[in-house]
C-alpha cells in the first residue's frame, strides 16, 4: 500500500501505491500503513525531510465511504476520530518538513493529507481535480479541512469551496493559494526534493503554530467575515431549506473552530463530522453516490456482448432535442449526421451547437480550433443517403406515431444491418414504435432530458423484442457521450415520465382542494425539489399535459383512471386559455424583462380553503406519491433495479438528493412506517397513495431495497 525509501540526501519518499485498488483511498488499513511510514521517517535521524507522493495517476482520491460508516456508535467514534486528527497534527509538529507532490486528483481526505504537509507542489495537469467535495455526500471534511483551509486562504475564500464542494484544477488551486507551486508533471518529484534541500527549520512549522499567527482576513467574528456569516446563513437557508445539515455543520465548524486554536478547532470539526454521520441525509446521499457510480460504470450491461465503439451517428430531427443530442455526440469525438426535412432547419440545429461552443470559447474552456473541430463533425443535411455508415440512428422527431414510423422506414433503408435504431420518445411505448421497424430486435428507446448539454441522464427503454446486443450497444453509446444510463422496461411513460407526472398531478390536486398556490410551490421547494409542481406544469406546457392525458384516455378506454388534477388542467387550457410558459401565461405570469410570478387571479378560479394544511403534510404528499408510483414500477418490473430508480429520479427530474431518490426515501423512512403512512394518506386523499403489494410484503417480511 505504501512504498518507502530514503535517498542519499536524507529525503524520505512516502509513496501511496494501493495495488488492489484502482486509485489510492483512505481506509483503516491504508491510513495505518501511511502513518507507520510517517513515524518511521520522523524517528530516523538520517531523514531531513519527507515527500508524500503517489505511484498512481492520481494522488489520493479520498476516503473509502464504506469504512467511514463502519462504526456506528458516536461514543466510540469520537476518540477514534481524534486519534486520526492527532496523527495529522503529528505531521505538522514533526520538526521535519513535509512536502506533498500532487501528481493528479486530490480530493477529500487526499487533499487533507496535502494540507497537513508544510508545502504543496502540484503537477500542471488540467484534467486533475483538487478539492473538498464532502458536502456533496452529506458529509464535511473531517481530517482538518474545515480548519486548515480557512487558516491558509482566509475564511471568505474557503467557505464557498467547502460549502459547494468545488473541484479546482491545479492552476485554480494555485490561484487560491492551496498549492504553492505548479510544475511540469515530469519535474514534480525533483521539484519536491529541491524544496526540501533548501528548507529552513522555520519551514517545518505551520503558520498557525507560530506565535502571533492571524488568519488571513481575520477571524470569523471580525469585520466582513462576521457579515459574511450573517448573510451566509440566510442565503444557505433560502437555497437549501435546511435539507442539507452538512452545509450548516461546515459553517459551524469554520465559525466556532477558527475562533480558537487549531487543536480546539479540530475537536470541533470531529464532533460535527460525527454528527453528519448520524444524519439520514448523509446515508441517503452516499447510497445515491454508490448507485450513480454503478450506473456510470455500466453495471447492468450484458456481459456476453463485446464492447462497441462509435464513429458515426445519425440524428433524425434537428429541433431542440435532436440538436442537443448532436452536440453531446460531436463533443465526444463522434461524427454526426443531423437530418431534417429542409436544409434551413438542419442548419439551425447545427447552429445550436455553434452557440454552445462559442460560449465555451468565451469562457476559456476550449480554443477556437477545438470549437471548429467539433462543428466539423456535424453534417447538417436533408438526405437519408448521408446515414450510410452510421452505427446508430436516433430519431428525435415529433411525438407522432405516423411521423416516427415514416422516418424509421426511410432510415432503415439506408443503414447497415448491424446498426441500432433508437427513439428519443418520452411517452410512446417502444414496443409499439418498433412495429414500424424491420428489425425490432435492434430497436430501442433512448430518452434524453432537456437541455441535453446539461442533463446527465439517459433512460434506456427495452421493447419486448429488443435484444441484449442492442441494450449493450446502447449503453456503450451513452457512456461514450459521457452520460449516465438507467435501464427500464417498456410501458406507458416508461419510468421517469410516469413518476415525474405524479409530482405535477399532486400539485394540481392540492390546488383543486383549495390549498393556496404559494403553499404548494413553497412546500415543493422546501421538500428539496428544484421548483414547485405548478411551475413545472408551466415549464412542460399545460397544453402538452392536456394532450398527453387525452391521448392516454383514448388509448386506455375504460382502463383509464382519472386524477383529481385533470379538471384543473382542463379548466386552465380549455376555458382560461392559459397554456404555460411558452404562451407567456399559465399558473404564473411571465412579464417581459421581469421575474415570473403566480397569476393573481388564480384565487378567483381555484378559491383557497378557509383552513390550510400544515406544510409538512403538503411536503409529504408531494414526495411520497412519487415513491409509491416508483414502487408500482418496481412491482410491474418496469424498473428492476432500485439503484436505477434512484439515479433516474435525481438525475432525471431533480428529486431531492438529500432523500437519495424515490426508493431511497422509502428505505430512509423504513418500509413499515412508509406503508403505514401511505395507508393514512390513501384514506385521506385517495387510492393513488395506496401502497402496492410489493411494499406490504417487504414490510411484513422485514425486507429492504438496500442493505443497511
Amino acid at each position: 500500500m505504501i512504498d518507502y525509501e530514503v535517498d542519499g540526501d536524507g529525503i524520505a519518499v512516502i509513496t501511496w501505491n494501493m495495488a488492489k485498488k484502482p486509485m489510492n483511498v483512505l481506509n483503516e488499513e491504508s491510513i495505518g500503513a501511511f502513518f507507520a511510514a510517517v513515524e518511521k521517517a520522523v524517528a530516523d535521524d538520517a531523514v531531513k525531510g519527507v515527500v508524500v507522493a503517489s505511484a498512481k495517476k492520481d494522488f489520493v482520491a479520498g476516503a473509502d465511504l464504506d469504512s467511514i460508516f463502519a462504526v456506528t456508535d458516536p461514543a466510540a467514534l469520537f476518540p477514534r476520530h481524534m486519534e486520526m486528527q492527532n496523527r495529522f497534527r503529528g505531521i505538522e509538529k514533526a520538526g521535519k518538513p513535509f512536502v506533498a507532490a500532487i501528481n493528479g486528483t486530490a480530493l477529500g481526505g487526499g487533499l487533507e493529507i496535502a494540507l497537513a504537509c508544510h508545502h504543496r507542489i502540484a503537477a500542471d495537469n488540467p484534467k486533475a481535480q483538487i478539492g473538498l467535495p464532502e458536502v456533496t455526500l452529506g458529509l464535511l471534511p473531517g481530517a482538518g479541512g474545515t480548519q486548515r483551509l480557512p487558516r491558509m486562504i482566509g475564511v471568505q475564500a474557503a467557505l464557498p469551496l467547502l460549502l459547494e464542494g468545488k473541484r479546482l484544477s491545479p492552476k485554480e488551486a494555485h490561484g487560491f493559494g492551496i498549492v504553492e507551486k505548479l510544475v511540469a508533471p515530469g519535474d514534480l518529484l525533483a521539484e519536491a526534493k529541491a524544496w526540501l534541500k533548501q528548507a529552513k527549520p522555520d519551514d517545518a512549522v505551520k503558520p498557525w503554530d507560530r506565535k502571533g499567527f492571524k488568519i488571513p482576513g481575520g477571524k470569523p467574528t471580525e469585520g466582513r467575515n462576521r457579515d459574511a456569516f450573517t448573510a451566509g446563513n440566510a442565503m444557505l437557508r433560502a437555497r437549501t431549506y435546511g435539507n442539507y445539515p452538512a452545509a450548516v455543520n461546515i459553517m459551524s465548524c469554520v465559525y466556532e473552530g477558527c475562533t480558537i486554536d487549531i487543536d480546539g478547532g479540530l475537536r470541533v470539526e470531529s464532533r460535527y463530522f460525527i454528527n453528519c454521520l448520524q444524519t439520514a441525509e448523509a446515508h441517503n446521499m452516499v447510497r445515491f453516490f454508490h448507485s450513480m457510480t454503478k450506473a456510470k460504470n455500466l453495471a447492468a450491461r450484458p456481459k456476453a456482448v463485446d464492447p462497441s465503439t462509435y464513429t458515426r451517428v445519425g440524428i433524425l430531427g434537428a429541433g431542440m432535442m435532436g440538436a442537443g443530442i448532436a452536440y453531446a455526440t460531436a463533443m465526444s469525438g463522434i461524427e454526426v449526421v443531423l437530418l431534417d426535412t429542409d436544409q434551413a432547419h438542419a442548419e439551425k440545429g447545427k447552429a445550436y451547437s455553434a452557440g454552445l461552443l462559442d460560449k465555451r470559447v468565451g469562457r476559456g474552456k476550449m480554443s477556437a480550433a477545438e470549437r471548429d473541430a467539433v462543428l466539423d463533425r456535424i453534417t447538417a443535411t436533408t438526405s437519408y443517403d448521408a446515414l450510410a455508415g452510421c452505427e446508430m440512428v436516433i430519431e428525435a422527431v415529433f411525438e407522432d406515431r405516423k411521423i416516427k414510423a415514416d422516418v424509421t422506414a426511410k432510415a432503415e433503408a439506408v443503414i447497415g444491418t448491424a446498426a441500432i435504431f433508437a427513439s428519443n420518445t418520452s411517452t410512446l411505448p417502444i414496443t409499439g414504435l418498433a412495429e414500424a421497424s424491420k428489425r425490432p430486435e435492434s430497436f430501442i428507446g433512448l430518452h434524453f432530458f432537456s437541455p441535453v448539454d446539461k442533463m446527465p441522464l439517459v433512460e434506456i427503454i427495452m421493447g419486448k423484442a429488443t435484444s441484449q446486443t442492442a441494450l449493450a450497444r446502447a449503453m456503450d453509446y451513452v457512456k461514450a457521450i459521457r452520460k449516465t444510463p438507467i435501464v427500464v422496461n417498456d410501458s406507458r411513460g416508461f419510468y421517469t415520465s410516469r413518476v415525474f407526472g405524479t409530482y405535477v398531478n399532486e400539485g394540481l390536486a392540492l390546488l383543486a382542494e383549495g390549498v393556496a398556490p404559494a403553499l404548494i410551490e413553497n412546500a415543493g421547494r422546501m421538500a428539496g425539489m428544484p421548483v414547485g409542481p405548478l411551475a413545472v406544469a408551466d415549464e412542460v406546457s399545460l397544453e402538452l399535459v392536456s394532450k398527453i392525458r387525452k391521448q392516454t384516455r383514448a388509448d386506455l378506454g375504460d382502463a383509464y383512471r382519472g386524477h383529481p388534477g385533470d379538471a384543473v388542467v382542463d379548466r386552465m387550457v380549455d376555458e382560461l386559455q392559459r397554456l404555460g410558459k411558452k404562451a407567456g401565461k399559465g399558473f404564473y405570469d411571465y412579464p417581459e424583462g421581469d421575474r415570473k410570478r403566480l397569476w393573481p387571479d388564480l384565487a378567483q378560479h381555484f378559491p383557497p380553503a378557509a383552513t390550510q394544511p400544515d406544510v409538512e403534510e403538503v411536503k409529504k404528499r408531494l414526495m411520497f406519491v412519487q415513491s409509491v408510483e416508483t414502487a408500482r414500477c418496481m412491482e410491474e418490473e418496469v424498473v428492476t433495479d432500485p439503484r436505477h430508480a434512484d439515479v433516474g429520479a435525481v438525475f432525471g427530474w431533480g428529486f431531492s438528493p438529500s432523500r437519495g431518490g424515490t426508493i431511497s426515501q422509502i428505505q430512509s423512512v423504513g418500509l413499515p412506517a412508509f406503508v403505514s403512512e401511505c395507508d393514512r394518506l390513501a384514506q385521506a386523499y385517495g387510492p393513488r397513495f395506496t401502497p402496492p403489494k410489493l411494499l406490504r410484503d417487504m414490510a411484513s417480511s422485514g425486507e429492504s431495497f438496500y442493505a443497511a
